[in-house]
């Protein structure tokens, strides 16, 4: 097998993630983020059933109830939790944070769970990937809201789990079947939220638009790589791949948007997609299967 495989497949899911601002905003005003995030699980979860379903992958029998349950309520955590916090902090401030300290936590809980220490390449990779985000994204505005902070991180939490409970599930069942169940337990989590926000936004040619391409692209796509990825990496080596997420970000502000990046914004990208590159194209003759925890 092909040792880049999972470290592109990762890669090609970041990319994918980070057409969702894009998406939100070609979306109608009146979309409420929380809103937005409920659709998107919703959006998510009935094509990742109709794939697995055509593919002849789906085998529920047997899945671990608590390490489904952990990863649903992480992933539906994930998206009140983020989405508040870029609204309380800014999306500069509470992208960098959620992003920042994902890697992190998620290194930190599969060390404490397994006991292997990480490698040097992680932290090294960890450490570029997160500095480049914060420098790509400091040239826009936001506060230290502490509150917001505390659900950035908590978001940035809440995506280790889901990664951690997911890599689990992946070692009995396939990728379509783990992300077919979390992803329908989480859209069951928020449903409530879609009663009690305008969803006439919907009815619209964008509104329409920008749910089917969060939910099949930017999610349902994008989560299948993720997984495919995350079954055959150490857990906190996907994390730290999934920052290709706001260099595509950045990238499509600038060429569609006309934002520009600045000196700090460019330094930044580069430091980025370096410690995205040390993971991701590992030096020849490295094990396809790296066993040091962290380092989908």
């Amino acid at each position: 097998m092909n040792t880049k495989l999972p470290g592109i497949a990762v890669l090609l899911a970041a990319v994918l993630w980070g057409t969702t601002g894009t998406a939100q905003r070609l979306a109608p005003s009146g979309a409420s983020p929380l809103a937005f995030g409920a659709m998107r699980l919703a959006v998510a979860a009935l094509f990742l059933l109709i794939v697995g379903m055509l593919r002849g992958q789906l085998k529920f029998k047997g899945l671990p109830a608590a390490g489904l349950l952990a990863a649903s309520l992480g992933m539906a955590l994930y998206q009140p939790l983020f989405f508040s916090g870029i609204r309380m902090t800014g999306i500069a401030v509470g992208t960098s944070v959620t992003l920042g300290s994902a890697p992190v936590i998620t290194g930190c809980l599969e060390w404490a769970i397994t006991g292997k220490k990480p490698k040097a390449a992680w932290w090294l990779a960890t450490l570029c990937a997160v500095t480049g985000s914060v420098l790509l994204l400091s040239s826009e505005k936001g506060g230290a809201n502490a509150a917001g902070l505390l659900m950035a991180v908590g978001a940035g939490g809440s995506f280790a789990v889901y990664t951690l409970a997911s890599k689990r599930l992946l070692e009995s069942h396939s990728s379509d079947t783990v992300s077919a169940a979390v992803f329908g337990l989480s859209a069951l989590w928020l449903s409530p939220l879609l009663f009690f926000f305008d969803l006439s936004w919907l009815g619209t040619w964008n509104g329409a638009a920008a749910s089917l391409h969060i939910g099949i692209a930017a999610t349902g796509i994008a989560y299948l790589l993720y997984t495919y990825g995350l079954a055959r990496l150490p857990a906190a080596s996907a994390v730290t791949l999934s920052l290709g997420e706001p260099l595509t970000a950045s990238l499509l502000g600038v060429l569609l948007f006309g934002e520009q990046l600045g000196i700090a914004g460019i330094g930044g990208a580069a430091l980025l997609l370096g410690g995205l590159a040390i993971l991701a194209f590992p030096a020849a003759g490295r094990r396809s299967r790296m066993t040091a925890v962290p380092d989908k």
